[in-house]
């Protein structure tokens, strides 16, 4: 379908400027298959510069997948705390525990063997593979379909999986003898500093000559994508519980079910709002707290608006209204003290190094520190 001369064109020119032009990337520095697939991960849906002193941290408290695998799953989640998606780090931790157990440590060197496990789809393995035993193995991204689409002028959904082969099948085309693991990195490069989604650097590009895309001009209309539905708003109101006598300065946070979205993870107390819309203050205040004691058997006394924040995820936003409260008295004591549920906690500002939140509560306990100053 594409002529050889534009094939060879392209994996010979890319790799030069590779060669040349390539960011020093700490996962660059070495070909360790562990540090390699760590960083694949990291970067799924994060951009380099966020996640280059997430992967510093991480590699120094995991530096062995022995490391990784016998740690408890509090001390990673929390290492992971702010890239979200934070499934990719469970998963990650559970297929390092299969590689530990199953292969001696040692990352496989095959694709039956690697896919196999917990959350390394195509783009993973071939990456692993590619970059870090140099098998010729496609690792085809959002980067690399754009790539392919402009040069190749490929004018269907990247969406669809048959596209997403189709691409697969190219890439493995383009590999040189030998040439793996700088050919795929090369390829994501030039997705990520030159061939971007707005404003291709067309001038600077080394394969520019026999784009197909820029003759047609067509660079900036590919790829085509199917546009996601944008995610669903929830309305969350919050509660931000703050101590008294013996808690005084600390904060009442709960853990999130062992199954499901944020699974295990800390939080503030928080209810998903049932009507389509907020209502007043005193309205929603007294909403929150009668959702509490009816969920959880939590009382309290709401008190001012603090803040409105969001958390979005792939799917679903969350808009979230924060209010002050106090604790009250309980339904259930015991001993005559204070009682709160086994997955309540009491935490003050040093002690949260100690439980993983998603970032949003974070947000929200660091505005309450500074408006407290």
């Amino acid at each position: 379908m594409y002529s050889q001369e534009q094939m060879l064109y392209f994996s010979k020119n890319l790799l030069d400027w590779y060669h040349t032009h390539k960011r020093d990337l700490p996962w660059r520095r070495s070909k360790n298959p562990y540090y390699i697939w760590i960083s694949e991960v990291m970067l799924q849906q994060t951009r380099v510069d966020t996640v280059i002193p997430y992967f510093h941290r991480f590699i120094d408290q995991f530096p062995t997948v022995e490391a990784l695998a016998t740690a408890p799953e509090e001390n990673v989640l929390k290492a992971w705390e702010g890239l979200g998606y934070y499934s990719r780090a469970r998963n990650l931790q559970t297929a390092v525990r299969e590689v530990h157990e199953r292969y001696g440590g040692i990352v496989p060197q095959t694709k039956e063997e690697i896919s196999s496990l917990k959350g390394v789809g195509p783009y993973t393995s071939g990456a692993v593979l590619s970059i870090a035993y140099n098998k010729p193995e496609p690792a085809v991204d959002g980067n690399v379909m754009r790539v392919l689409s402009r040069y190749f002028l490929i004018e269907e959904d990247i969406m669809k999986p048959a596209t997403r082969t189709r691409m697969e099948k190219l890439a493995r085309e383009l590999i040189l003898e030998g040439t793996a693991s700088d050919f795929n990195q090369a390829l994501m490069e030039l997705g990520a500093m030159v061939c971007t989604p707005r404003s291709p650097h067309c001038l600077t590009c080394p394969v520019m000559a026999h784009c197909s895309a820029r003759e047609a001009g067509m660079e900036e209309g590919l790829p085509i994508k199917k546009k996601a539905k944008p995610p669903r708003p929830e309305l969350r109101a919050v509660a931000l519980i703050e101590g008294t006598g013996e808690n005084e300065g600390k904060w009442l946070i709960r853990q999130r079910p062992q199954e499901g979205l944020l699974a295990r993870m800390w939080e503030l107390p928080h209810v998903t709002w049932e009507p389509e819309g907020w209502l007043s203050d005193d309205e929603n205040k007294d909403m929150l707290r009668k959702a509490l004691a009816d969920q959880e058997q939590i009382m309290i006394q709401p008190g001012e608006w603090f803040m409105d924040t969001e958390h979005i995820f792939s799917h679903i936003v969350w808009k979230m209204k924060v209010f002050r409260a106090k604790l009250t008295s309980l339904s259930h004591p015991t001993n005559g003290g204070e009682w709160i549920p086994f997955h309540y906690r009491w935490v003050g500002p040093d002690e949260l190094q100690q439980y993983a939140f998603p970032n949003v509560f974070i947000r929200i306990m660091k505005e309450w520190q500074e408006s407290n100053e």
